[in-house]
């Protein structure tokens, strides 16, 4: 199946669904056929925009069709594994967006229904696989031994004034299993743990807002040789860069969630610049990844690997537990 096109329909027409087709249509792997909407306005303006892909209202209608190979979902949050399920029960590969779920439980049973219906299950978390993360990789011999991770994405939310104001949107509302950790804190995690495994112990602190999600929070984790340092925020803006400290020097990074620039600073004073320049949107590298563990008929990323993702998801249910912050999904 090497370089066949894989055609795509969609869950979610927002603005990261739109991010994503534009990333997508730098490949001629690509094609988008069509699209899953619960109305059939609100997915025929959407469709406009794309040379008219095949409007569905219903999500086993568009399942069932001959249309597609492959679906993204980037619904809320909590939709996520009872829409990866039932497109992966009818045949189809799934390109989830992050968080992949509502927790553990949750996607163990997608890893478990991806297997049994031999399909390809990866979470859409762009930043482990832009081409300046392979360089942190293949650099982080160079700083000797690692003795700390730090990373922070702080970012204040465009809906919290409106949050402020008396309207809680989506992005603050428990219903959707959303929040600080889950939306931003992740980005922290996911590369953590893809280059450095499951920390042993984990410690959380966070601020919970009266809607019942957090609005901000860090975590403090152990390895047996070196901690990590996690601070993330929907309510607050950060603009320190991420460290790997190593005994030898120090990597630089300058955005955790997207990273452009990495420098090793080395005790001896000097600097070594390894950026690498990034010819595509960033999305693109997580759809061209998954296209071709498609065509290549493989079942899993070596990056965005399932054993990773279910990881995180423990982590992060650990630190909700810590917090208190309780999700609908998690009293099923």
């Amino acid at each position: 199946m090497r370089d066949t096109v894989v055609r795509f329909g969609i869950i979610g027409t927002n603005w990261i669904t739109e991010r994503f087709i534009q990333a997508a249509q730098e490949t001629d792997q690509f094609s988008l056929t069509a699209i899953y909407s619960r109305t059939e306005e609100k997915g025929a303006e959407f469709a406009a925009k794309y040379n008219h892909p095949t409007v569905f209202t219903g999500l086993t209608e568009m399942l069932q069709s001959d249309l597609i190979d492959a679906v993204y979902i980037a619904s809320p949050n909590s939709f996520h594994a009872e829409q990866a399920i039932l497109c992966m029960k009818h045949g189809k590969h799934v390109l989830c967006e992050k968080p992949m779920a509502s927790n553990s439980r949750e996607l163990r049973e997608m890893i478990a229904v991806a297997r049994e219906n031999n399909v390809l299950l990866m979470e859409a978390l762009k930043s482990t696989l832009m081409p300046n993360f392979t360089i942190i990789q293949e650099n982080l011999f160079k700083i000797g031994q690692v003795r700390r991770y730090f990373a922070s994405y702080c970012q204040y939310s465009s809906r919290y004034d409106a949050y402020k104001e008396g309207t809680v949107l989506n992005a603050f509302n428990p219903e959707f299993s959303n929040g600080s950790l889950m939306d931003l804190g992740i980005y922290c995690l996911y590369p953590m743990v893809a280059l450095f495994g499951k920390p042993h112990t984990v410690k959380a602190v966070g601020i919970m807002l009266g809607s019942g999600v957090d609005g901000e929070g860090s975590i403090n984790m152990l390895y047996p040789e070196m901690d990590a340092v996690v601070l993330h925020s929907k309510i607050t803006d950060s603009y320190v860069p991420a460290e790997i400290q190593g005994e030898l020097g120090t990597m630089v990074i300058d955005k955790i969630n997207q990273p452009y620039d990495v420098k090793i600073h080395y005790r001896d004073g000097n600097v070594e610049d390894l950026t690498r320049p990034q010819m595509h949107e960033p999305m693109y590298y997580e759809i061209r990844e998954f296209i071709q563990l498609i065509q290549q008929g493989a079942r899993d990323s070596l990056v965005n690997s399932l054993e990773c993702s279910l990881a995180v998801a423990e982590v992060m249910e650990e630190a909700r537990k810590q917090i208190g912050l309780v999700y609908k999904a998690d009293l099923v």
